[in-house]
């Protein structure tokens, strides 16, 4: 079975917050504090804060899945501040999928949908740190410019990177 994509609900919550569970402390543990990442995960993935994103339509969720289940999810939506632009707010795929294309099929899809609304300009942030970035570099992204952001206590460190397709 080819890995298939599809929209993730609320009813997906505890699955995304799994996921990113298992992604978090992997990619993050070389980078920042365990005390941040706790803090971040409990921040970004607390039921009430993804059921807000979810509800409220400022993030559409998707999952990607193959015959052993849910690998992966992304999760995208319009800049406040540039409505042509879109943010790839979240990207995660299961440490032992790393180098399957999960990821890579995931942006695909989320280009796909974009071009279906006449969106051709796809933004993320990642810390400067992670070695997503050559990921990311690899999908066409480059740096337009370093961003930090406070999130409680914390600053996340990060390079703005855009996709223009």
């Amino acid at each position: 079975m080819h890995p298939e994509i599809i929209n993730a609900s609320a009813a997906d919550i505890a699955l995304i917050q799994d996921i990113a569970e298992k992604t978090w402390w992997p990619t993050y543990s070389p980078i920042i504090t365990d005390v941040q990442i706790r803090y971040m995960l409990d921040a970004i993935y607390s039921t009430e804060t993804l059921l807000n994103v979810i509800q409220g339509g400022s993030q559409h969720f998707i999952l990607i899945k193959d015959e052993a289940g849910v690998q992966g999810f992304a999760s995208y939506g319009p800049r406040p501040d540039e409505r042509n632009v879109y943010k790839l707010h979240k990207i995660y795929v299961l440490p032992d999928n790393h180098g399957k294309g999960y990821g890579a099929q995931l942006v695909a899809e989320v280009k796909r949908r974009l071009k279906m609304q006449g969106i051709h300009t796809l933004d993320l942030n990642v810390n400067r740190h992670n070695k997503a970035r050559e990921f990311y570099e690899k999908l066409g992204f480059t740096v337009i410019q370093e961003e930090d952001v406070p999130i409680g206590p914390y600053w996340m460190n990060d390079y703005v990177m855009r996709l223009t397709f």
